[in-house]
């Protein structure tokens, strides 16, 4: 009895196929044929197309001549309004072919073949025998190959529901973990709502992404107070859109140009003006919710202050290649004056858990609530890097692992530049409500002994200090430091930092002045909404780091990366202090920057070539004594830098901006050398640029 049942199912089923089939596809029809049976209508087409040819075809004379037998096969097409159509023919003879394609010209036209009720093509083939004879003939429908599952049905119409499927973009960047790219100026923007006081946010560790930072600041009502009325498509791209902009089911992407255009004149230089000229694109976007992607590639020539060109080129690796330009990277020659330094940025952001954030690209990074950073800074080159960020209560804790290079000419081997690595810990704690303390470890080592990337190094919560005495203590140079942050009110907080490379106990209570005791500090305070004014924020911040800070015996594992430092852009031995204010109105916006510093100088004469602690790229045994050692030893040189930009934002999407600015730098040594000599410098310059990263000009 089941066996019966099974058998009665299985037929119900292949007789409901077979109805479904025959329904859901017709032949073309002819006009004879309409009143056919619908499983007779492909006899019925096969019958009319025969009848056609054999009382039209007319063999050619040189055939019938020649006695000739055989045939003539012709592969035609019935299109979507019925007309037949010759696709290829096959034959002895061209005159054959010619022959076959002007009796299918002549064909009527019929109601087109239907699938699923819709109009489509059908294709056959047919062979004709010479000579003709009365004969039944079946054409074979070439389309049958073709017949769709319904999944490969859907599957012809994945490209079309692609577009079909997008959605109206929302800026999903907003709620990502993608970073928002650091630039002091703009983030002053969401500074004041980041630091109420009773927020639990961690500011320290930059850049930002964006998920965290929009728990505090409105982006999408800023981009709606800023957003222009225009109806063109060109009017919405340039003043509040991304070029590019789509967004799916589960995706989205943006693309844009990249522009950093400006002109400008230094009154110290012999050539006649500077410039940058960079062009470039920006892609980036989120496949579902855990994964983001960012990608940036610039192409840049440029002729800049004098005083930044000597400074380029003072940095200059091995090789041919003239210059660093400053936070960029190697230049070649471009002219004779003038430098081309190509970039490229990209980062994989991964959210695999609430708590952790994974990042692997080729950047930098940043530590502190201050312009500068002891600890660790933007000034360098980008480089690879890979960092997590894990957060959870009242702690958020970074690991970063870079891997950097030496371009000395003094490390070269096989013509490459070497490479060392640093790895950083900084746990950030909001003790209070008030309060917040962060404590930094780092390490720098090289591949010394086939070492490589060293996997002590990559637990993210082990203790370096301790790493580094397993491992040698020569093999790496470990550095510690400390930040606090306290909110005073709503508009007032102060910050702080200090980095510690070498301590001795002894040498400290001894009060001499020894070389040993390298350390640096960071004192300031930011005031927001300064005096009442809405989105005016002033901000004074003193640096001071001793001599032979952030420097090594083994010269190779000093705290820097192509010939910058890591930290500082100054190096060591200096004290500073800096004024800095910054005021938006809509999409104006203006900043001013102030900075009075001390530095001392080796002289390198001849005469006295001793390392007296600022150049981290120096052995520390060179220097000229131990004990006495002072902050603007050697060369004392007076250096005042001052800075005024103004500007318009022209697109918040993309952040282009059209601005100007002055620079003014005073250069005072007392001492004069080959490299070290007086400099006053005024600097006008004028340009429309995206702004995606912080420019050093005050070295």
């Amino acid at each position: 009895m089941k066996q019966f049942i099974a058998l009665l199912l299985l037929l119900v089923q292949y007789n409901s196929y077979s109805q479904n089939a025959l329904l859901s596809e017709k032949p073309p029809v002819f006009p004879n044929c309409e009143s056919v049976a619908i499983d007779s209508l492909q006899a019925c087409f096969d019958k009319h197309v025969y009848d056609n040819i054999y009382n039209n075809f007319k063999v050619p004379e040189r055939v019938t001549k020649e006695n000739y037998k055989g045939e003539v096969v012709v592969i035609f097409e019935v299109d979507t309004t019925g007309q037949f159509r010759v696709i290829y023919t096959d034959a002895l003879f061209n005159e054959l072919k010619e022959e076959a394609k002007r009796v299918f010209s002549d064909f009527p036209k019929t109601k087109p073949a239907t699938y699923n009720g819709r109009k489509t093509f059908k294709q056959y083939s047919i062979s004709i025998k010479i000579p003709l004879t009365d004969q039944v003939v079946d054409t074979e429908d070439l389309t049958k190959e073709k017949e769709l599952s319904k999944l490969e049905e859907s599957a012809k119409q994945e490209f079309d529901g692609i577009d079909k499927a997008l959605k109206a973009f929302e800026n999903k960047i907003f709620k990502s973990q993608l970073n928002i790219q650091f630039t002091h100026s703009d983030y002053a923007r969401f500074d004041r709502q980041m630091n109420l006081i009773g927020t639990n946010s961690h500011t320290a560790s930059k850049p930002f992404v964006y998920e965290e930072v929009s728990k505090y600041y409105d982006f999408e009502g800023e981009q709606e107070r800023l957003k222009k009325e225009t109806e063109s498509w060109a009017g919405k791209k340039l003043w509040n859109e991304h070029l590019v902009q789509l967004q799916g089911e589960d995706y989205w992407f943006t693309v844009d140009p990249i522009l950093d255009l400006q002109v400008g004149k230094d009154t110290d230089a012999e050539f006649s003006s500077t410039y940058n000229n960079t062009r470039g694109f920006l892609v980036q976007g989120g496949l579902g919710s855990k994964l983001n992607f960012y990608a940036s590639v610039f192409e840049s020539q440029g002729r800049f202050a004098d005083y930044v060109n000597r400074y380029s080129e003072s940095l200059k690796a091995f090789g041919p290649d003239p210059a660093i330009i400053p936070g960029r990277g190697i230049a070649k020659r471009f002219k004779t004056d003038s430098y081309d330094y190509p970039v490229a940025e990209a980062y994989l952001s991964f959210t695999p858990a609430k708590y952790v954030n994974i990042q692997f690209g080729h950047g930098k990074n940043f530590i502190g609530d201050g312009y500068r950073s002891l600890l660790l800074s933007d000034v360098a080159s980008p480089h690879p890097f890979l960092k997590l960020n894990t957060k959870f209560w009242k702690i958020k804790y970074t690991n970063t692992w870079m891997w950097l290079k030496d371009v000395r000419p003094e490390v070269e081997e096989d013509k490459s530049f070497l490479t060392k690595y640093i790895a950083n810990h900084y746990l950030s704690w909001n003790v209070s409500k008030r309060l917040n303390i962060g404590l930094f470890e780092s390490v720098l080592w090289t591949n010394s002994n086939d070492r490589g990337f060293d996997v002590n190094y990559l637990n993210p919560v082990i203790f370096y200090r301790a790493i580094e005495f397993e491992t040698g203590q020569g093999a790496g140079n470990a550095l510690m430091g400390a930040s606090a942050k306290y909110k005073w009110n709503d508009n007032v907080n102060v910050y702080g930092q200090f980095i510690l490379d070498e301590f001795s106990l002894s040498d400290v209570k001894g009060g001499e002045k020894s070389w040993k005791n390298k350390f640096g500090y960071q004192l300031g305070v930011k005031y927001y909404n300064a005096f009442k004014v809405d989105n005016l924020l002033l901000q004074f911040e003193y640096n001071r780091v001793r001599p032979y800070t952030y420097s090594h015996n083994t010269i190779v594992l000093n705290y820097a990366h192509n010939n910058q430092s890591m930290a500082h852009l100054w190096g060591a031995n200096f004290s500073e202090a800096i004024i800095i204010g910054r005021y938006r109105y809509k999409r104006w916006f203006g900043d001013a920057k102030l900075i009075f510093g001390t530095r001392g100088l080796d002289f390198n004469n001849g005469a006295d070539n001793f390392s007296y602690g600022a150049d981290i790229y120096r052995n520390y045994n060179d220097r000229p004594f131990d004990t006495g050692v002072e902050v603007g030893q050697g060369i004392k040189t007076i250096t005042f830098n001052g800075n005024l930009q103004a500007g318009y934002l022209i697109n918040p999407a993309t952040n282009l901006k059209v601005f100007t600015d002055i620079t003014v730098r005073n250069f005072n040594p007392e001492a004069i050398t080959t490299s070290t000599f007086k400099n006053n410098t005024v600097w006008f310059n004028f340009g429309v640029r995206t702004d995606l990263f912080n420019w050093y000009f005050d070295n």
